[in-house]
Protein backbone atom coordinates (compact mmCIF):
# COMPACT_ATOMS: atom_id res chain seq x y z
CA UNK A 1 0.00 0.00 0.00
CA UNK A 2 1.03 3.63 -0.42
CA UNK A 3 -0.06 7.16 0.37
CA UNK A 4 -0.70 9.58 -2.49
CA UNK A 5 -0.70 13.35 -2.65
CA UNK A 6 -3.94 15.29 -2.09
CA UNK A 7 -4.34 16.96 -5.49
CA UNK A 8 -7.21 19.13 -4.24
CA UNK A 9 -4.67 21.07 -2.15
CA UNK A 10 -2.21 21.69 -4.99
CA UNK A 11 -2.38 24.72 -7.30
CA UNK A 12 -0.22 25.77 -10.24
CA UNK A 13 0.62 29.48 -10.24
CA UNK A 14 1.75 31.16 -13.47
CA UNK A 15 3.50 34.44 -12.66
CA UNK A 16 3.40 37.03 -15.46
CA UNK A 17 2.95 34.60 -18.39
CA UNK A 18 3.49 36.39 -21.70
CA UNK A 19 1.38 34.26 -24.05
CA UNK A 20 -2.27 33.27 -23.58
CA UNK A 21 -1.58 29.99 -25.39
CA UNK A 22 0.78 28.93 -22.60
CA UNK A 23 -1.97 29.47 -20.05
CA UNK A 24 -4.28 27.25 -22.07
CA UNK A 25 -1.62 24.58 -22.53
CA UNK A 26 -0.89 24.67 -18.78
CA UNK A 27 -4.61 24.13 -18.11
CA UNK A 28 -4.47 21.03 -20.33
CA UNK A 29 -1.47 19.73 -18.38
CA UNK A 30 -3.36 20.13 -15.10
CA UNK A 31 -6.42 18.38 -16.50
CA UNK A 32 -4.32 15.49 -17.85
CA UNK A 33 -2.86 14.90 -14.38
CA UNK A 34 -6.12 15.16 -12.44
CA UNK A 35 -5.53 18.68 -11.12
CA UNK A 36 -8.01 21.57 -11.20
CA UNK A 37 -6.54 24.66 -9.56
CA UNK A 38 -4.84 27.24 -11.77
CA UNK A 39 -3.76 30.72 -10.64
CA UNK A 40 -2.55 33.40 -13.08
CA UNK A 41 -0.67 36.50 -11.88
CA UNK A 42 -0.39 39.72 -13.93
CA UNK A 43 -0.60 38.04 -17.35
CA UNK A 44 0.59 39.99 -20.39
CA UNK A 45 -1.75 40.24 -23.38
CA UNK A 46 -4.41 38.14 -21.68
CA UNK A 47 -7.00 36.88 -24.17
CA UNK A 48 -9.46 34.29 -22.89
CA UNK A 49 -10.37 33.18 -26.42
CA UNK A 50 -6.74 32.30 -27.18
CA UNK A 51 -6.45 30.61 -23.78
CA UNK A 52 -9.52 28.45 -24.39
CA UNK A 53 -8.46 27.55 -27.92
CA UNK A 54 -5.24 26.00 -26.60
CA UNK A 55 -6.92 24.49 -23.54
CA UNK A 56 -9.44 22.72 -25.82
CA UNK A 57 -12.88 21.69 -24.63
CA UNK A 58 -11.51 19.06 -22.24
CA UNK A 59 -9.64 21.61 -20.10
CA UNK A 60 -11.81 24.68 -20.68
CA UNK A 61 -13.30 24.41 -17.18
CA UNK A 62 -9.81 24.62 -15.63
CA UNK A 63 -8.94 27.67 -17.72
CA UNK A 64 -12.24 29.44 -17.09
CA UNK A 65 -12.03 28.83 -13.34
CA UNK A 66 -8.47 30.19 -13.08
CA UNK A 67 -8.00 32.86 -10.41
CA UNK A 68 -6.42 36.06 -11.76
CA UNK A 69 -4.32 38.25 -9.45
CA UNK A 70 -2.49 41.54 -9.89
CA UNK A 71 0.63 40.64 -7.89
CA UNK A 72 2.38 37.55 -6.58
CA UNK A 73 2.17 38.42 -2.91
CA UNK A 74 -1.63 38.59 -2.99
CA UNK A 75 -1.85 35.46 -5.15
CA UNK A 76 0.13 33.43 -2.61
CA UNK A 77 -1.39 34.89 0.55
CA UNK A 78 -3.67 31.91 1.29
CA UNK A 79 -1.08 29.19 0.62
CA UNK A 80 0.73 27.35 3.40
CA UNK A 81 3.60 25.95 1.34
CA UNK A 82 5.09 27.54 -1.78
CA UNK A 83 7.41 25.83 -4.27
CA UNK A 84 9.30 27.96 -6.78
CA UNK A 85 10.59 26.53 -10.08
CA UNK A 86 13.99 27.73 -11.26
CA UNK A 87 16.38 27.03 -14.13
CA UNK A 88 19.10 29.21 -12.59
CA UNK A 89 21.18 27.92 -9.69
CA UNK A 90 23.55 29.53 -7.19
CA UNK A 91 23.30 32.78 -5.28
CA UNK A 92 20.08 32.81 -3.29
CA UNK A 93 18.99 29.57 -5.00
CA UNK A 94 20.89 27.11 -2.82
CA UNK A 95 18.38 24.50 -1.67
CA UNK A 96 16.97 22.93 -4.82
CA UNK A 97 15.10 19.62 -5.23
CA UNK A 98 14.51 17.46 -8.28
CA UNK A 99 10.84 17.16 -9.38
CA UNK A 100 10.48 13.56 -8.16
CA UNK A 101 12.14 14.24 -4.81
CA UNK A 102 10.07 17.36 -4.29
CA UNK A 103 6.82 15.57 -5.19
CA UNK A 104 7.43 12.86 -2.58
CA UNK A 105 8.10 15.51 0.06
CA UNK A 106 4.79 17.15 -0.75
CA UNK A 107 2.74 14.03 0.03
CA UNK A 108 2.60 14.48 3.84
CA UNK A 109 2.38 18.27 3.52
CA UNK A 110 -0.57 18.14 1.12
CA UNK A 111 -3.07 16.61 3.55
CA UNK A 112 -3.44 19.69 5.78
CA UNK A 113 -1.83 22.46 3.73
CA UNK A 114 -2.53 24.37 0.50
CA UNK A 115 0.47 24.08 -1.83
CA UNK A 116 1.42 26.41 -4.70
CA UNK A 117 3.82 25.43 -7.50
CA UNK A 118 5.01 28.74 -8.98
CA UNK A 119 6.35 29.23 -12.51
CA UNK A 120 7.94 32.50 -13.65
CA UNK A 121 7.72 34.41 -16.94
CA UNK A 122 8.78 32.50 -20.06
CA UNK A 123 11.74 34.76 -20.85
CA UNK A 124 13.41 35.09 -17.44
CA UNK A 125 11.74 32.90 -14.81
CA UNK A 126 11.25 33.88 -11.18
CA UNK A 127 13.30 36.80 -9.88
CA UNK A 128 15.23 36.79 -6.59
CA UNK A 129 12.43 38.88 -5.12
CA UNK A 130 9.86 36.29 -6.25
CA UNK A 131 11.67 33.34 -4.69
CA UNK A 132 11.63 35.02 -1.28
CA UNK A 133 8.00 33.93 -1.10
CA UNK A 134 9.01 30.28 -1.60
CA UNK A 135 9.62 27.63 1.04
CA UNK A 136 11.72 25.56 -1.36
CA UNK A 137 12.88 25.51 -4.99
CA UNK A 138 12.75 22.84 -7.66
CA UNK A 139 14.85 22.51 -10.80
CA UNK A 140 13.94 20.36 -13.81
CA UNK A 141 17.21 18.80 -14.99
CA UNK A 142 17.85 18.89 -18.72
CA UNK A 143 20.69 18.27 -21.17
CA UNK A 144 22.81 21.12 -22.59
CA UNK A 145 19.80 22.94 -24.01
CA UNK A 146 17.95 23.87 -20.82
CA UNK A 147 15.13 26.07 -22.10
CA UNK A 148 11.78 24.37 -21.48
CA UNK A 149 8.53 25.81 -22.76
CA UNK A 150 6.36 26.97 -19.84
CA UNK A 151 3.64 24.41 -20.54
CA UNK A 152 6.26 21.64 -20.82
CA UNK A 153 7.65 22.56 -17.41
CA UNK A 154 4.13 22.58 -15.94
CA UNK A 155 3.49 19.12 -17.39
CA UNK A 156 6.71 17.69 -15.93
CA UNK A 157 5.86 18.97 -12.46
CA UNK A 158 2.19 17.90 -12.65
CA UNK A 159 3.21 14.41 -13.77
CA UNK A 160 5.66 13.99 -10.88
CA UNK A 161 3.06 15.26 -8.40
CA UNK A 162 0.34 13.00 -9.85
CA UNK A 163 2.54 9.89 -9.62
CA UNK A 164 4.19 10.68 -6.27
CA UNK A 165 3.54 8.25 -3.47
CA UNK A 166 5.00 7.25 -0.12
CA UNK A 167 5.36 3.51 0.38
CA UNK A 168 4.58 1.66 3.61
CA UNK A 169 8.24 1.45 4.57
CA UNK A 170 8.56 5.23 4.16
CA UNK A 171 5.27 6.23 5.77
CA UNK A 172 6.61 6.07 9.32
CA UNK A 173 9.17 8.74 8.39
CA UNK A 174 6.67 10.85 6.45
CA UNK A 175 4.23 11.88 9.14
CA UNK A 176 1.40 14.17 8.09
CA UNK A 177 2.39 17.77 8.59
CA UNK A 178 -0.12 19.93 10.51
CA UNK A 179 -1.32 23.22 9.03
CA UNK A 180 1.50 25.67 8.51
CA UNK A 181 1.20 29.45 8.65
CA UNK A 182 -0.03 30.81 5.31
CA UNK A 183 1.90 33.36 3.25
CA UNK A 184 -0.35 36.20 4.47
CA UNK A 185 0.58 35.39 8.08
CA UNK A 186 4.27 34.94 7.28
CA UNK A 187 4.59 38.07 5.16
CA UNK A 188 2.94 40.17 7.85
CA UNK A 189 5.44 38.76 10.36
CA UNK A 190 8.41 39.47 8.06
CA UNK A 191 7.24 43.05 7.49
CA UNK A 192 6.97 43.58 11.24
CA UNK A 193 10.37 42.03 11.98
CA UNK A 194 12.00 44.10 9.22
CA UNK A 195 10.54 47.34 10.59
CA UNK A 196 11.70 46.54 14.12
CA UNK A 197 15.23 45.55 13.03
CA UNK A 198 15.58 48.72 10.94
CA UNK A 199 14.34 50.82 13.85
CA UNK A 200 16.91 49.37 16.28
CA UNK A 201 19.67 49.63 13.61
CA UNK A 202 20.21 45.88 13.42
CA UNK A 203 19.91 45.74 9.62
CA UNK A 204 20.83 48.23 6.91
CA UNK A 205 17.83 50.44 6.10
CA UNK A 206 19.18 51.00 2.57
CA UNK A 207 18.51 47.39 1.55
CA UNK A 208 16.54 45.67 4.34
CA UNK A 209 15.19 42.84 2.16
CA UNK A 210 18.75 41.65 1.41
CA UNK A 211 19.53 41.49 5.13
CA UNK A 212 16.24 39.72 5.80
CA UNK A 213 17.12 36.80 3.52
CA UNK A 214 18.99 34.88 6.22
CA UNK A 215 16.09 35.29 8.63
CA UNK A 216 13.64 34.12 5.97
CA UNK A 217 15.74 30.98 5.34
CA UNK A 218 15.94 30.35 9.11
CA UNK A 219 12.19 30.61 9.69
CA UNK A 220 11.45 28.59 6.54
CA UNK A 221 13.47 25.68 7.95
CA UNK A 222 11.39 25.85 11.14
CA UNK A 223 8.10 25.55 9.15
CA UNK A 224 6.18 27.83 11.49
CA UNK A 225 2.56 27.26 12.51
CA UNK A 226 0.07 30.12 12.75
CA UNK A 227 0.24 30.12 16.56
CA UNK A 228 4.03 30.51 16.46
CA UNK A 229 3.76 33.42 14.01
CA UNK A 230 1.32 35.16 16.38
CA UNK A 231 3.76 34.65 19.25
CA UNK A 232 6.67 36.17 17.30
CA UNK A 233 4.52 39.13 16.22
CA UNK A 234 3.48 39.66 19.84
CA UNK A 235 7.16 39.79 20.85
CA UNK A 236 7.80 42.36 18.10
CA UNK A 237 4.95 44.53 19.34
CA UNK A 238 6.34 44.37 22.88
CA UNK A 239 9.84 45.29 21.69
CA UNK A 240 8.38 48.20 19.74
CA UNK A 241 6.38 49.36 22.76
CA UNK A 242 9.37 49.10 25.10
CA UNK A 243 11.68 50.93 22.70
CA UNK A 244 9.18 53.79 22.35
CA UNK A 245 8.69 53.92 26.14
CA UNK A 246 12.44 54.13 26.77
CA UNK A 247 12.73 56.89 24.18
CA UNK A 248 9.84 58.86 25.69
CA UNK A 249 11.20 58.37 29.24
CA UNK A 250 14.61 59.64 28.08
CA UNK A 251 13.06 62.72 26.55
CA UNK A 252 11.18 63.39 29.78
CA UNK A 253 14.37 63.26 31.81
CA UNK A 254 15.99 65.75 29.44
Amino acid sequence: MSDKINLDNVSVVLHRPRYPENIGAAARALRNMGMQRLVVVAPENFDIERVLKMATHSASDVAEAAHIHVNLRDALSSFNYVVGTTARLGGERQVVSSPSELARRLVPISHENRIAIVFGPEDRGLSNEDIRYCHTLVNIPTAEFSSLNLAQAVMVMCYEIFTAEVRDQESERAEFMPRLACRHELDGMYDQIRDILVRISYINPENPDYWMNSLRHFFTRLQLRAKEVRMIRGMCRQINWYGKKCYDDGKGEG
